[in-house]
């Protein structure tokens, strides 16, 4: 039975006895979204923000960066896995199980591909205004931008777009004097 076509809204209990096939698995609303494996740009794409964030952060140990595959769980009905999220000290009790992040990260990175452009720009983005989550940004390697969500209130401010074509550098209160030029994060396809 589907339990879409039921009205029923699947749970982290469902989600944690679907496959391990290599695809990434998500819940959002209850409803299961299946991503294939990314392709090589993306993942280069990700290395390398993970590399800075990661260096900056031994220096200035003041949270841990964390790579998919890597449960984010939001709420029951809400299991994400994003390309890189960020868990500031202060939110450090999320991490308390060890198996995931239970609640909102500080940061979410999402690396969009053509089959999840549309689901990062719109359910994703609305789910993580919804949780706390305080910056998202979503990484677009086709048109080389990186759009940056950042919470003002209750929800996102305006996203805020940086393109490595005027060659903007992305920066984050999160993370005080890190700078990531696009012309490094985006480099040449």
């Amino acid at each position: 039975m589907n339990p879409a076509a039921t009205g029923m809204k699947l749970t982290y209990d469902d989600f944690v006895h679907f496959p391990d096939d290599g695809q990434r698995h998500e819940l959002i609303d209850g409803e299961h979204y299946v991503t294939p494996s990314p392709v090589m740009r993306h993942q280069v794409i990700v290395g390398a923000i993970h590399l800075k964030i990661g260096n900056y952060l031994e220096s200035h140990p003041i949270g841990r960066i964390f790579l998919s595959p890597f449960d984010v769980v939001l709420s029951n009905i809400d299991v994400v896995e994003p390309d890189l999220l960020y868990v500031s000290n202060g939110r450090a009790a999320t991490l308390a199980g060890g198996k995931n992040v239970q609640g909102a990260p500080d940061l979410v990175i999402e690396v969009a591909s053509k089959g999840t452009r549309k689901r990062d720009e719109t359910i994703k983005r609305k789910l993580y205004e919804r949780a706390d989550v305080t910056e998202y940004w979503i990484v677009d390697p086709e048109i080389d931008v990186v759009r940056v969500y950042r919470r003002s209130g209750e929800q996102f401010a305006r996203a805020i777009e940086l393109s490595r074509e005027a060659g903007d550098i992305l920066a984050t209160p999160l993370l005080p004097g890190l700078d990531l030029p696009l012309s490094q994060i985006l480099a040449q396809r």
